[in-house]
């Protein structure tokens, strides 16, 4: 990968040389769900940068960017800034494993510091769900663990991905209902702010 790139530099991943052949096996692309969040710095600049950076991983294709959606931090430390919140459907070529590694690679790029335990941060990147795929691997949980509980994921993945399911939970649309509809949970979403999908 060019060291141009500057989501390449915090890790050795060579992707690009990973998905050589997988980039022409149509066949072989799958949907996944990527959560972004970020409550540090310029929040919406972050998650535009994360959704481009998305758009430049070989054998990765942005099919759909939600709406902006603020929110209070959930658990950690008391007084943090609230949180920005979008997700993003794709479809890749991708393995799950190699997926999750380029979203780690993106939030070590935009300064990602893992100190304390839902602690604010300037980015996060997580595999919400990826076709046909379960795991209890504690490293790649899928799908992604309490999703189905959270207004601020359910929010922003419903508006992205109307049709979404959670698997073995449900339709996204049924579970955010449940739990009081789109603004359950201190969700807002924010009209006055979005995001562009990459051309």
């Amino acid at each position: 990968m060019s060291t141009s790139d500057p989501t390449a530099s915090p890790t050795t991943f060579d992707l690009e040389n990973r998905v050589d052949s997988a980039d022409t096996t149509l066949h072989s692309q799958r949907c996944a769900v990527i959560a972004l969040g970020s409550n540090l710095g310029n929040r919406l600049e972050t998650l535009q940068g994360a959704v481009d950076a998305l758009a430049d991983t070989p054998g990765l294709k942005v099919k759909a960017v939600s709406a902006v959606y603020e929110t209070e931090a959930v658990g950690g430390p008391d007084e943090q800034p609230n949180y920005y919140n979008a997700v993003v459907v794709l479809r890749t070529t991708l393995p799950p494993r190699d997926l999750l590694e380029r979203g780690n690679a993106i939030e070590d790029a935009f300064g990602r510091v893992r100190t304390v335990r839902w602690g604010p941060r300037t980015l996060d990147v997580d595999i919400l769900a990826y076709e046909g795929v379960t795991s209890d691997d504690p490293q790649l949980l899928l799908p992604h663990p309490r999703s189905h509980e959270r207004a601020f994921v359910l929010a922003p993945w419903l508006d992205a991905q109307p049709e979404a399911e959670v698997p073995g939970h449900g339709q996204v649309a049924a579970l955010l209902q449940a739990l009081g509809g789109a603004d359950a949970q201190g969700v807002r979403r924010r009209e006055d702010i979005r995001l562009t999908l990459p051309e």
